[in-house]
């Protein structure tokens, strides 16, 4: 279910080039875009959304797949930690920041269903999944080369969770997983967004591992996603407004 190591073969790289610029990391790359952490604004909403929404059964797979989330979203905010600590991108802190709210979504569904935390207590960089401990160890030991190489590793972390995401959804039937797997893959789509913007500004390409070239293209061609979404994925709430009658963007768009 996770594909953490698979390369897909014969993928052509995304050639995107201009200038040597970094550009800046707007407020839609934090994700959900909501308050900070889960003690105010509207992540507090999202904790009575789920609390509000049906408990149904779980099955062995919708298990495996939220605990897998949990550790997955850790990796990537505790990569980006490192990377901000080492180039001092401020896209690779305000993202960090992000991946954090995506932990605390994903415990929401831990708690609900009384379930084990395997992120629980566990310091920065460890991981009780060895494919994950393996991964994260790969990733921040590119990342660390130059600031191209650690843009790359922001793709390919973005790559692989939206890939992730995308099986999960079509993975379950429960109402308010699906709600949390559709808000997270929003801000990872933003997220990819931003680290392939930031490589174009640097004459730089990243060769998609895990979704198609033509799923990212699909992406990074489309406008940035905006306010909470549905267990659909469709937008029902943008900041300080009521329920929208349009339509997010929804896995299954870029499904192959």
């Amino acid at each position: 279910m996770m594909k953490l190591t698979k390369k897909l073969a014969g993928i052509t790289s995304l050639a995107i080039a201009a200038g040597m610029f970094i550009a800046p990391v707007d407020g839609d790359a934090r994700g959900f875009g909501y308050g900070r952490g889960m003690g105010g604004g509207q992540q507090a909403g999202m904790s009575t959304i789920i609390a509000n929404l049906p408990v149904q059964d779980l099955s062995a797979t919708e298990e495996l797949g939220i605990t897998k989330m949990r550790e997955e979203e850790k990796l990537a905010r505790d990569v980006y930690q490192v990377l901000y600590a080492k180039w001092k991108l401020q896209s690779f802190s305000a993202i960090a920041e992000s991946e954090q709210r995506h932990m605390d979504s994903v415990k929401l569904i831990l708690d609900k269903y009384n379930m084990v935390d395997p992120a629980a207590d566990s310091a920065p960089g460890v991981f009780g999944d060895q494919e994950l401990q393996e991964l994260y160890n790969s990733l921040v030991e590119q990342g660390q080369k130059s600031l191209v190489e650690a843009l790359k590793v922001g793709a390919t972390i973005e790559d692989l969770d939206i890939k992730d995401l995308y099986d999960l959804i079509e993975q379950t039937d429960n109402t308010d997983i699906q709600t949390v797997y559709q808000n997270l893959v929003k801000g990872s789509r933003n997220h990819m967004r931003t680290f392939i913007n930031q490589l174009s500004m640097n004459n730089a390409t990243y060769e998609a591992q895990f979704l198609t070239a033509e799923q990212i293209d699909d992406i990074v061609t489309s406008p940035r996603e905006r306010g909470r979404v549905d267990e659909n994925g469709d937008v029902v709430q943008m900041a300080g407004q009521g329920r929208k009658g349009g339509r997010g963007l929804r896995s299954g768009s870029f499904m192959n």
